[in-house]
């Protein structure tokens, strides 16, 4: 919450539910700048080097559970490492894998610091979509830079099906409905719609449909977007495998990419979600920068019990 010109994170103190789920860090990914936080992202880390559990579809689920579990944004598992460098899995709330988060990165690019398996303010990270270079911006590894790679708008690349083509400004029918809409992959897919409102309400009813359209099959995450100026971009979201969602890093850049290809944005773009804002730079080879900042909420162990 914001406290006149400083922001309060509230942080738990270190909890014991149990001892199978060890030393999981609990991070939450805070978009910058830190004094216009109203939300976070949060999502545990299980370090694979310090546990014996195996994670599958189902625990993960059931950890990701707001009911009956923990409650999480999904799970990172990670680092398996290997010759080519730090791996980790990033697991969705319904148990399903994701290329890539552009939240998680960072989360992860702090638990891999904060833990020592890297000691330099550069380094890489690898995922299912492909290696990802990460920057530490300060002392306190709070804030980070990821290099997200470049978009493609290309049909077969997303995919979505149909001619190859460049998905811009194109109509799609959604839920009896037609929509000008703009398709591109940052790692992961995402379908852009630019409206005059956004609400949580629109994400929530548009998304399903959206996601599991047979245009996309391989499903779909959608930002609906309305332009502020220039250089601001609000945003409602809607993950596939996850729902409806506070914040996403790689849907923060899709949509400022799409929205930088029609013309409506400068290469710099505040990108504004109910959790919060993150900042994306668009160079001029194309290349996408994402910059956010990263808090710690907490440690905790799981009951054996959970998982039987």
């Amino acid at each position: 919450m914001v406290n006149g010109d400083k922001t309060i994170i509230n942080k738990t103190e270190p909890m014991t539910l149990n001892k199978t789920w060890k030393n999981a860090a609990l991070l939450a990914g805070i978009d910058p700048p830190i004094e216009a936080r109203t939300a976070v992202i949060v999502v545990p880390i299980f370090d694979p080097n310090k546990n014996e559990l195996e994670l599958t579809p189902g625990n993960v689920k059931m950890i990701c559970d707001r009911n009956a579990g923990l409650g999480a944004d999904g799970v990172l598992e990670g680092p398996v490492i290997k010759e080519d460098g730090m791996h980790v899995k990033v697991w969705n709330p319904d148990g399903s894998e994701s290329e890539t988060s552009g939240n998680g990165v960072r989360i992860f690019a702090k638990y891999l610091m904060d833990h020592e398996y890297v000691k330099e303010q550069k380094f890489s990270i690898q995922t299912l979509s492909g290696p990802i270079e990460v920057e530490c911006l300060n002392n306190r590894a709070t804030e980070f830079r990821v290099k997200m790679g470049k978009a493609s708008f290309i049909s077969r690349e997303i995919p979505v099906t149909g001619e190859v083509r460049e998905v811009i400004n194109e109509s799609f029918t959604f839920h009896n409905k037609e929509y000008k809409a703009t398709c591109l992959t940052v790692g992961n897919p995402h379908c852009i719609i630019f409206m005059n409102q956004v609400t949580p309400e629109l994400a929530k009813e548009l998304g399903p449909y959206v996601e599991n359209a047979d245009e996309f099959p391989e499903k779909m995450n959608l930002q609906i977007c309305r332009k502020i100026d220039t250089g601001n971009l609000d945003i409602e979201i809607w993950e596939r495998g996850s729902g409806y969602t506070k914040a996403s890093g790689t849907g923060s850049c899709a949509a400022a990419v799409a929205a930088y290809r029609l013309g409506l944005v400068e290469n710099r773009v505040n990108v504004n979600q109910p959790g919060g804002m993150i900042q994306i730079d668009i160079k001029d080879d194309d290349t996408i920068y994402m910059t956010g900042t990263v808090g710690y909420v907490a440690d905790m162990s799981v009951a054996e019990s959970f998982f039987s």
